[in-house]
């Protein structure tokens, strides 16, 4: 019989007097079970007889999670917050709802400036606040946060990745090239960041190093459109016709109608639309053009 197994399940529509520990371990044992309604039931009727318990707060917060209710949840962690202010878990625990399902970012850098006044070296609520100072567009804050977190862990990826990611976002273009960099020594087949090192090289018309990006993210993930595409229009800037249309075939093989719609409209494919094999492959691939035009 194992632990969860051996504890009693009480009825609770039940009146038992001075059994807080009973429906405390019922919702614990149920909760366990997967049962989230019914250890919610009886969280709430264990605070019933002890409503300053931290734990049933707590608990009752994390079943609400469960049950999708993440409102209500962020309320009893509050709760519990209240009763153990220097607890961690409970800030961190309501900074990630927050931060997660409840997109509020200005409420999950509180939660998370909270947590880090119980555990002022916690890699996860520094990584976590940084990305809600980036979700929320305050990337000169998010950077410090992520400094922080790089301070416990030298070597993350994700904390390089988001670094970088700030930095592009902020149009710091060089700074971000060289943290993609250093998420790639961690990580030296990470399909994102060899990605979006090409999204910059092409954004200052570095065609030809967006293209070795976009070859490298393709080693990574062979059947990648976005970086088929991509790598067709940096050939086509650079007047390798061929290589542009052997790319954009590769891409219009993965998603027709999407690149052959890209592809008639784009300013970069002039010179290739204008060749005979551009021609041969649009009448090969009429039909999905024109599901294109009436979408």
């Amino acid at each position: 019989m194992t632990r969860t197994q051996s504890l009693p399940i009480f009825n609770p529509l039940e009146c038992r007097p001075d059994s807080y520990q009973g429906w405390y371990q019922q919702g614990n044992g149920l909760w366990e079970q997967g049962r989230f309604a019914e250890a919610l039931m009886s969280y709430d009727r264990a605070l019933e007889y002890y409503p300053n318990d931290y734990w049933a707060w707590y608990k009752r917060g994390i079943t609400l999670e469960q049950l999708g209710r993440y409102q209500e949840a962020t309320e009893s962690y509050s709760n519990a917050t209240q009763i153990q202010p220097n607890n961690y878990w409970a800030w961190y625990d309501q900074g990630c709802i927050y931060l997660q399902e409840l997109k509020d970012y200005p409420q999950a850098i509180q939660a998370f400036e909270q947590a880090l006044a119980v555990l002022p070296d916690d890699y996860w609520a520094y990584y976590r606040m940084a990305e809600a100072y980036r979700l929320d567009g305050r990337y000169e804050k998010a950077l410090v946060a992520l400094d922080k977190s790089l301070a416990v862990r030298p070597h993350d990826f994700w904390s390089w990745y988001r670094r970088a990611d700030c930095l592009r976002h902020w149009g710091r273009f060089a700074e971000a090239l060289k943290n993609y960099q250093k998420a790639l020594e961690i990580k030296p087949h990470d399909y994102w960041a060899w990605y979006q090192q090409g999204q910059i090289f092409q954004k200052i018309n570095r065609w030809q190093e967006a293209i070795h990006c976009y070859q490298k993210a393709l080693d990574c993930n062979p059947d990648d459109d976005y970086s088929w595409y991509d790598q067709c229009l940096c050939q086509a800037l650079l007047g390798n016709l061929d290589e542009s249309l052997y790319c954009l075939e590769r891409a219009v093989d993965l998603a027709p109608r999407t690149y052959l719609a890209l592809a008639q409209a784009e300013t970069a494919l002039m010179g290739l639309r204008e060749t005979p094999r551009y021609q041969a492959f649009l009448s090969e691939n009429q039909q999905y053009l024109e599901q294109a035009v009436f979408q």
